[in-house]
């Protein structure tokens, strides 16, 4: 239990970090906040997951390499957005499919070397966990901007 409650003091803590002022992102550089989003998403991913100190040190070097992988292919798609301008009579479909295959088979290639290094009810729950601690990201970060906003709707206020 106390486990479980430093592991969640360190999430609050690292979001809070993150998201401590409205012009956060400006504050500090995009390494900074990645690096801090990553350190939450580690503590996060280590809590979820219970991994012992031995699973550890072999799932982390393999989930950096997926990350960068992943990383890798957003950008690509990120810059093939940015490039191509479809038009309403030829939308840009092949490109889509062809991205979310290549994101299935990195996912496949993974999750079959995740299930090398730790046992299957570990290995099954790493894309899960990863997701829930996106969803959690996002709604904290919503939440946040939420609050220094002044709450929902009170954009249609300021002018």
């Amino acid at each position: 239990m106390k486990k479980i409650y430093t592991i969640s003091l360190l999430f609050i803590f690292a979001l809070t970090g993150i998201t401590s002022s409205p012009g956060y992102a400006q504050q500090g550089s995009d390494a900074e906040l990645r690096d801090r989003i990553r350190a939450a998403q580690v503590a996060y991913l280590s809590q979820k997951l219970d991994l012992t100190p031995d699973e550890a040190q072999k799932f982390w070097p393999l989930y950096n390499q997926y990350t960068k992988e992943v990383e890798l292919l957003i950008a690509e798609r990120r810059n093939t957005k940015a490039t191509d301008h479809p038009t309403k009579d030829l939308p840009n479909d092949n490109n889509e499919l062809g991205y979310e295959q290549r994101m299935l088979d990195i996912k496949t290639h993974y999750n079959k070397e995740f299930q090398k290094v730790l046992p299957s009810t570990k290995a099954g729950n790493v894309f899960r966990s990863e997701r829930e601690f996106r969803n959690t990201l996002v709604r904290s970060l919503k939440e946040r901007q939420s609050r220094n906003m002044g709450g929902p709707g009170a954009r249609r206020f300021r002018q």
